[in-house]
């Protein structure tokens, strides 16, 4: 069984882009509400800041259950408007407070909420625009931190006739862009003067003049949030960190899209050997579940051994950026990765060279993302023998790897349900039951 072909591309383009979208978030509503998130601030001096757009994101969303004690609690405006956790801001009642300059036009991006209050960032209100020209005169009098806006528009030789200012409109869209540099000798300096910001806007408490902060959602791969996992992989060596990500970037441009529709990859999803199971329980990551048995039972041919090989990467890769793309945190997004060795001969039909062009795809293009790596049933006694053909492995990889027999020892690390996989009759039977996104990757 299939489902509906119509309205599904052929082609999976995987799920990276640098472009972001945009969230604004007006207080019209309530001048004195609070957003309802925890900030976190990214002006620290640190290398693994160098790609954030900004000097603040959003932390933490308090969930539904937080709200429990208090039923009659109206939404937060964070709930309001989908705030989620790795947003950016950007500008404070169209004052940028960005570290370098956007990379698109407002216009070229996706507005992820309807304007529910008819604010135009761009063209606001000129006291907000009068308030921002005097913020930053002040700015200028008062300390050392300048913005590439007034070095570019504010300061002119008055001498030279053929300057023609910008217009009003260009002016508060440079003023939204405003790139705000961060004090070397003085870290955390713009984050609290973007707080101040906030804080003076609010303080008016003037419906006609309320708080709207300016946000940016960026995905999971996308250098705002990888580049502190390609850093983290490369232990803090940025020239390695940047030569890794930029090998990383070629291969995606080179690597996608796949074709979902060719006949190998097909056989590979509609047996289910590669496929994703995200049944975890509390803060478990989902799984790419690999059904070895299955994998070395396609190939009964050496001619076919190689395009085989490719259409089980191909598998791989789509179910790890499908489950990646969901990570509730871009900032740290998270899997696992289940090997059900059930019915496989390990001494004489372990066939370890499927899982090297899987970790060879993986280990470089997805660094810090694997929780958990599990691999059963390995007996006891041949424990060593599979932690020997998993030389190939990183010595930090192979810390995240747990090879058992242990039934109880599974459910632990990825959060399964013991009763329930032995009320199903095994692994294999609850992997079916949990089968997810498998029929969606499916064409006939």
């Amino acid at each position: 069984m299939s489902t509906n072909n119509n309205n599904r591309s052929p082609l999976f383009e995987g799920y990276s882009t640098e472009r972001p979208s945009l969230l604004t978030i007006s207080f019209a509503s309530d001048p004195t509400a609070s957003l309802g998130v925890q900030l976190a601030s990214h002006d620290n001096g640190l290398t693994n800041e160098m790609f954030l757009p900004g000097y603040a994101s959003v932390g933490a969303v308090p969930s539904d259950h937080d709200d429990d004690d208090d039923q009659s609690s109206p939404p937060t405006l964070a709930k309001k408007f989908g705030v989620k956790v790795g947003d950016y801001i950007v500008a404070v009642n169209g004052e940028g407070f960005r570290r370098f300059p956007p990379d698109f036009q407002d216009e070229e991006l996706e507005e992820l909420v309807t304007d529910l209050y008819n604010t135009d960032l761009i063209n606001l209100s000129s006291s907000l625009d009068d308030e921002a020209e005097n913020d930053d005169a002040r700015n200028n009098n008062d300390d050392d931190t300048n913005d590439d806006t007034n070095n570019n528009n504010h300061v002119k030789d008055h001498d030279d006739y053929s300057y023609k200012p910008p217009s009003p409109e260009e002016h508060k869209r440079q003023l939204k862009g405003r790139v705000v540099h961060a004090n070397a000798s003085n870290p955390g300096e713009v984050y609290d003067k973007l707080l101040l910001k906030i804080r003076q806007v609010k303080a008016k408490q003037d419906p006609s003049d309320p708080l709207i902060l300016s946000l940016e959602r960026y995905m999971w791969d996308s250098r705002v949030h990888s580049w502190s996992r390609f850093l983290s992989a490369r232990r803090g060596n940025v020239p390695e960190a940047m030569t890794m990500i930029q090998a990383h970037e070629r291969w995606r441009n080179d690597f996608f899209p796949i074709d979902l529709t060719n006949p190998s990859l097909q056989q590979v999803l509609k047996s289910h050997s590669v496929s994703e199971v995200d049944i975890g329980e509390g803060d478990h990551a989902a799984v790419v579940y690999i059904d070895f048995a299955k994998l070395q039972m396609m190939a009964p041919k050496e001619g076919s051994s190689e395009s085989l090989s490719i259409s089980v990467v191909q598998a791989f890769v789509v179910y790890t950026e499908t489950l990646l793309a969901r990570s509730t945190d871009p900032r740290r997004p998270k899997l696992s990765q289940f090997v059900d060795l059930t019915g496989v001969n390990l001494k004489q039909g372990f066939k370890v060279n499927v899982l090297k062009k899987l970790y060879r795809t993986f280990e470089p293009n997805y660094p810090e993302t694997l929780e958990k790596m599990v691999m059963y049933p390995v007996p006891k006694a041949l424990v060593s023998v599979v932690n020997a053909m998993l030389s190939f492995v990183n010595e930090y990889t192979r810390k995240k790897i747990v090879i058992t027999d242990d039934l109880f020892v599974v459910c632990k690390e990825l959060g399964w349900n013991l009763k329930e996989i032995e009320t199903c009759g095994g692994v294999r039977s609850y992997m079916k039951k949990h089968l997810k996104h498998g029929l969606s990757f499916v064409f006939e």
